[in-house]
């Protein structure tokens, strides 16, 4: 069986290489696209990643491919036309959870570089400046860190900000009545955090949660770090408040328009978007290349999980990892919830 491996980059290559024994898998460094989509002709399946638009237009090159299963290696699926998909009888399978401590780390990491200014700290030593002007930060003992999303990575953040002696209070459609925490409205949320962390699918419900009406609520001086989708951020209005102080410091490893800028090397271009250039010269911003999944152990995890799912699919068994359209529209009719697949 023939695989066709969009989007791939040498650690995506080198992982799959170290957990496949039975596919035949073609590397193709482009994006998939309605452009690209014409390469799949002759392969089984197609392996895609974040920022692959597997749109309309995809899907219809696809099916006419006879190809009937697309394999994300995210969890994320909005870059995918869900019902249309669902119509095509294409199954489109993801990965939930390849490692929820490894985003949770990184969004730590860039809580605890804004605050103790680590990024500035590194530059002024490099040309042997070692004043300390500036650099002043604050204890996170004691201070209140609001996590929306508390799933599997949210929950991972918030034994972490548990560790560091915060108080955290937590908003999410499906609560967790499990968890030690405070869970409370987006409004309170906004009106008592010192660190808001976003951790939320994209969905048109969460699209620009974080925008101009929302900042007002908020704390003056609050932090805020995205580490799930860029479009959860309105990023003019993230802009603007961090050129009013309104926010005083800003993680993101993720951008709502990186689907063109991230994962390349862009070292030698000039960058047409405005927004994005001025936040990356502003010095209370970090911004890294939506990395923050990127570890061994995630990298392993998203190879075995993406081949499992096609070994269950070959198998004709039960794909625990669809996504799919038909049990999100009506879950009271869930075929997934019976451990069915929908067609």
């Amino acid at each position: 069986m023939k695989i066709a491996l969009f989007d791939a980059k040498q650690y995506d290559i080198d992982s799959f290489n170290n957990i496949n024994n039975k596919y035949e898998i073609h590397y193709f460094e482009e994006k998939l696209s309605p452009k690209t989509a014409v390469l799949t002709k002759g392969f089984d399946a197609v392996c895609c990643f974040v920022n692959d638009a597997i749109d309309k237009n995809v899907l219809d090159i696809l099916k006419e491919n006879n190809i009937n299963i697309v394999l994300l290696r995210c969890a994320g699926f909005n870059n995918v036309d869900i019902e249309y998909a669902f119509k095509k009888k294409i199954h489109i399978c993801r990965v939930p959870a390849y490692s929820p401590n490894a985003i949770a780390e990184h969004a730590f990491a860039l809580i605890l570089s804004l605050n103790r200014k680590i990024h500035r700290a590194y530059i002024r030593t490099r040309d042997f400046n070692f004043n300390i002007n500036g650099l002043t930060g604050f204890n996170l003992a004691g201070k209140n860190i609001g996590v929306i999303g508390t799933g599997k990575i949210g929950q991972a953040l918030i034994k972490i900000a548990k560790g560091f002696g915060m108080n955290v209070y937590g908003y999410d459609p499906y609560p967790n009545s499990s968890l030690d925490i405070t869970y409370t409205t987006l409004d309170e949320i906004y009106k008592v955090s010192d660190i808001i962390t976003l951790h939320s699918p994209l969905t048109n419900e969460t699209y620009h949660l974080i925008n101009e009406e929302s900042i007002s609520k908020m704390k003056d001086g609050v932090m805020i770090i995205n580490t799930s989708r860029g479009g959860l951020i309105d990023s003019k209005a993230l802009l603007n408040a961090l050129k009013s102080k309104k926010v005083s410091q800003a993680g993101l490893d993720v951008y709502e328009e990186e689907a063109d800028l991230f994962f390349e090397d862009k070292s030698d271009a000039i960058i047409s978007d405005d927004t994005l250039s001025l936040l990356l010269n502003l010095p209370n911003v970090i911004i890294t290349s939506h990395q923050g999944y990127l570890t061994k152990e995630a990298l392993e995890n998203i190879a075995t999980t993406t081949l499992e799912s096609l070994n269950s699919y070959n198998n004709n068994e039960f794909l625990v990892n669809e996504v799919c359209y038909k049990c999100q529209k009506n879950p009271s009719d869930c075929y997934k919830a019976r451990k069915k697949n929908c067609f």
